[in-house]
C-alpha cells in the first residue's frame, strides 16, 4: 500500500477533487463537495510545496476536516438569510388576519372567498355573499373567518 501512496502526486488529488464534486452532482447532498473541495486544496499544496505522501494525507485530512466547521458556518447565514420569508411553503398562514369579500354566502357553515386568482373554502357563521370577512385561522387549506 506504501508505494500506492508513495505514487500520490498534485495531479492525482486533482482528479480526486473533480471526481468527489461530479459524484455530488449524481448524488447532491453537499458532503462530497467539501471532500473533493479538500483534494483541491491538497493537490494545489502538492504544486506549491511537493510534500511528501504522509504530509499530503495530512493536508487533506486538515482541509476536509476544516470543511465541517465551514460547511456548517455557511449553512447557518444560509438559512438565517431564509428567516425574512417565514411563510415560505405555508402560503395559509399568510391569510391569516387580512379581510376579503365572499365569493359565495356562507351557508351552514361553508362559503367560499376568492384570494387573488384562487378559490379558497372558509368556514365561519352564516352570511351573504360579498360581505367583508377576516381570515382568523388557517388548518391546511381551510379558512375559519369571522364577519367584519
Amino acid at each position: 500500500m506504501s508505494p500506492l501512496f508513495a505514487s500520490l502526486g498534485a495531479w492525482n488529488w486533482l482528479i480526486l477533487g473533480l471526481a468527489l464534486m461530479a459524484v455530488e452532482l449524481l448524488a447532491p447532498g453537499v458532503f462530497m463537495f467539501w471532500l473533493g473541495l479538500a483534494a483541491l486544496l491538497s493537490g494545489l499544496v502538492a504544486f506549491a510545496i511537493e510534500p511528501s505522501w504522509q504530509l499530503q494525507l495530512l493536508a487533506f485530512a486538515f482541509f476536509s476536516a476544516a470543511a465541517v466547521p465551514l460547511w456548517r458556518k455557511l449553512a447557518r447565514h444560509r438559512s438565517s438569510n431564509s428567516e425574512g420569508s417565514p411563510f415560505l411553503n405555508r402560503r395559509t398562514e399568510a391569510l391569516v388576519g387580512r379581510e376579503f369579500t365572499l365569493e359565495k354566502p356562507i351557508v351552514e357553515g361553508d362559503g367560499t372567498v376568492r384570494i387573488d386568482d384562487t378559490i379558497w373554502r372558509v368556514r365561519g357563521p352564516d352570511v351573504p355573499a360579498g360581505s367583508r370577512v377576516r381570515i382568523i385561522s388557517a388548518d391546511g387549506v381551510l379558512l375559519t373567518v369571522a364577519v367584519v
